[in-house]
């Protein structure tokens, strides 16, 4: 079997597994799309989300974003993961916060087993890492450096045109919602 049926029948057997722990949709991340994008982590300076510069999982303290592309630079293959949600408007909030929630638990679970059969990943997920209730930045490391996750957008990833390139819809249609997140393997 040459490396790129190996990838291949990786990234499928990957694929299904994921579906099988709950993901609404799953398929092989083309890791030639992972442009790393000053302009997204200048984004998270924003703090629309209230972390930056408070968690260790997001910038700055996740590393720059030439740090974050030759970490990357080391995985030759990797699969994407998204969770739907169908809203019933636009201002469903209570869906939009359970299909987050659902999507993060699944994908912490999935990357527990990825990381039990493979000695080295790179997972990155949606939002903000948030284990802790207040994460111990800046004083105290982290305490769950294992389980914490930065965000593809903390790396500085343009996560829809990830998904363009891989071959994956973003959007799934008028009131629905998507999370993404992915993972880098070897």
């Amino acid at each position: 079997m040459t490396d790129c049926e190996r990838f291949n029948h990786d990234t499928e057997a990957l694929a299904l597994e994921a579906l099988q722990n709950g993901f609404s949709h799953a398929g092989e991340l083309n890791v030639k799309s992972l442009v790393f994008m000053p302009e997204v982590r200048e984004m998270c300076s924003v703090d629309k989300c209230r972390q930056y510069n408070r968690n260790w999982r997001c910038p700055p303290a996740c590393g720059s974003v030439k740090e974050a592309a030759e970490r990357a630079a080391r995985y030759s293959y990797g699969i994407i993961v998204q969770t739907t949600g169908l809203m019933e408007d636009d201002f469903d909030y209570e869906t939009i916060q359970e299909t987050g929630e659902k999507h993060k638990r699944n994908f912490a679970g999935f990357v527990a087993k990825l990381r039990s059969r493979y000695p080295d990943i790179l997972p990155m997920g949606a939002g903000t890492c948030d284990i802790c209730e207040t994460c111990a930045y800046p004083d105290a490391p982290c305490r769950f450096p294992d389980r914490s996750i930065s965000s593809m957008e903390a790396y500085g990833l343009w996560v829809s045109k990830v998904c363009q390139l891989s071959g994956m819809p973003y959007n799934y249609g008028k009131l629905t919602l998507t999370y993404k997140s992915c993972v880098l393997l070897n």
